[in-house]
């Protein structure tokens, strides 16, 4: 039972809830694998995990996502094999440590043409993409999209996915920074929403029509008025929080704003069975490898400056994706 160094949160709060200690690892169990992590990935639902947002039983392991080299393997693993490059992205919580037990059929083997940085990076990010723009709405061409965060980690895979997919694609953003690196990447429209208001600019790039779907990872500062976005029988997906919890929806408003659709979709739920997980990833690997998406990896932090790595992620002083290196 080797020892390891990782983060556990014991009670929840700010960005020094999370503390770095020694614990101990078990061996891996059956249908397990152990992995040794070489890349963790940082993402928003970290910080709602540590914050308390989602309660979690504790005290616990925090982080859902890496890569890493498999270390050992348990009973009755069959298709990864010691030595395998793999990731993983859907849990079990504790990726912000040196090595993690996960079960074998939530986790992906890592091609060659992507390195363990970007898969760290992209897993989650890049599945949750995937989703949002094939099934939860699937983007066709010539479909205009709204994408609040455009110049976050999933917002800059949106623009650049979405964009080959046909779509003409409007983001918002926090900054003329922000504004140019989104366009950059894909998004055609940049709405810095500090000097303009993002209702009447859809309003006015779309002819006063609308917008089909509007992807809303901010929450309580943008969800209400997104719905203002959206064509008659519009889809408004509900993805995040990172302004804080969005309020209540009532149904009759919906009704009122042109028969909306509301959903509030998770990678959970998109990738139920391992066959739907591969696949997913399999498609995400495919177009890294061909050039179609870019993962820009703007941040790196070691492990132990993952407080650091929070405090830059909810003060909005990142960009793109972020990884931490054990």
């Amino acid at each position: 039972m080797p020892t390891i160094n990782a983060y556990r949160v014991h009670k929840p709060g700010g960005p020094d809830a999370l503390k770095y200690e020694a614990v101990e690892l078990a061996d891996p169990g059956p249908g397990e694998v152990r992995v040794r992590h070489t890349a963790v990935g940082l993402n928003y639902i970290d910080t709602y995990h540590r914050s308390g947002l989602y309660p979690l039983p504790l005290p616990s392991g925090i982080g859902v996502e890496a890569a890493g080299i498999a270390e050992a393997i348990g009973e009755g693993v069959s298709d990864i094999k010691k030595g395998d490059r793999v990731a993983y992205a859907t849990g079990p919580l504790g990726a912000y440590s040196e090595a993690n037990n996960v079960a074998a059929g939530r986790m992906v083997k890592v091609p060659e043409t992507v390195t363990d940085e970007q898969a760290a990076a992209m897993m989650l990010k890049g599945m949750t993409v995937h989703y949002l723009l094939h099934s939860t709405y699937k983007v066709k061409p010539g479909d205009t999209i709204l994408a609040h965060a455009a110049a976050g980690g999933v917002g800059l895979l949106m623009c650049q996915w979405a964009k080959a997919l046909g779509a003409t694609v409007i983001g918002t953003v926090g900054s003329q920074e922000k504004a140019d690196l989104a366009q950059a990447n894909g998004c055609d429209h940049p709405i810095n929403y500090v000097q303009s208001d993002f209702v009447e600019t859809v309003r006015e790039l779309t002819g006063g029509k609308g917008v089909p779907v509007v992807y809303d990872s901010v929450g309580a500062d943008t969800l209400l008025k997104s719905m203002d976005c959206l064509s008659p029988r519009g889809t408004l997906v509900s993805f995040g929080n990172a302004s804080g919890a969005p309020p209540a929806i009532d149904p009759g408003v919906l009704g009122n704003k042109g028969s909306l659709f509301f959903t509030r979709p998770s990678l959970f739920h998109y990738t139920l069975t391992t066959e739907e997980l591969r696949h997913r990833a399999e498609e995400l690997f495919k177009v890294v490898s061909d050039g179609t998406l870019t993962i820009p990896i703007n941040q790196r932090y070691a492990l132990k400056d993952a407080v650091q790595a929070h405090m830059d992620l909810e003060g909005r002083k990142t960009t793109g994706a972020t990884v931490l290196i054990p």
